[in-house]
């Protein structure tokens, strides 16, 4: 769990992978479906080019369906879900989760870093105006849930700032907490 640029994608990928399970992100979902011109890809464009959270009951139905897949029966990392209250009472119907992973990154740290993202990759939700809009979203909607989160004592947080490799260290440092001692994968962990 992160703003906008925090560097949840690159983290969960490395996290995943030492942990043995599947990465879950719903970024990743919607821009596969916005590349295929499925209806679903199309409503989510909408969304995305606005800054906007694609509706709950769309992006809770798509991770209902992952989850329901057999890679997910020994763990899970979830990147980007869930982002809203009524997207955590959802995923408390479906699995509980082991660890909430959270990374904390400086807004302007932020903005530069979408904005580099945007010259490489292209990618059409992430202008100056979105990404500060996108940011005040995460704010209002996501930044709830770290609180709902640290109240049940799953909350890890982790410092974002930096170069990828002193994250990458800090990260791991936090798994370590959650990772059994016999090296078995872990439970879902939501990030």
């Amino acid at each position: 769990m992160g703003p906008p640029g925090a560097g949840k994608g690159t983290h969960a990928e490395l996290l995943a992978g030492r942990l043995g399970v599947p990465v879950i992100s719903t970024g990743d979902i919607f821009r596969a479906q916005v590349a295929a011109g499925t209806d679903l890809g199309r409503t989510a464009q909408r969304y995305l080019d606005a800054g906007e959270y694609v509706p709950d009951e769309v992006t809770n139905a798509m991770v209902r369906e992952r989850l329901a897949a057999d890679d997910t029966r020994s763990g899970f990392l979830l990147d980007g879900y869930p982002r809203t209250l009524d997207q955590v009472a959802v995923l408390d119907e479906i699995r509980s989760i082991d660890a909430v992973v959270v990374l904390r990154v400086e807004q302007e740290a932020l903005v530069r870093r979408l904005l580099r993202r945007a010259e490489t990759e292209h990618r059409s939700d992430d202008t100056e105006e979105v990404i500060r809009h996108r940011l005040q979203v995460y704010s209002d909607q996501t930044v709830p849930l770290i609180s709902l989160y640290g109240d049940r004592g799953l909350l890890r947080e982790v410092d974002g700032n930096g170069e990828i490799d002193e994250v990458r260290e800090r990260v791991l440092h936090v798994a370590c907490e959650f990772t059994p001692a016999e090296e078995s994968p872990p439970g879902p962990v939501a990030g």
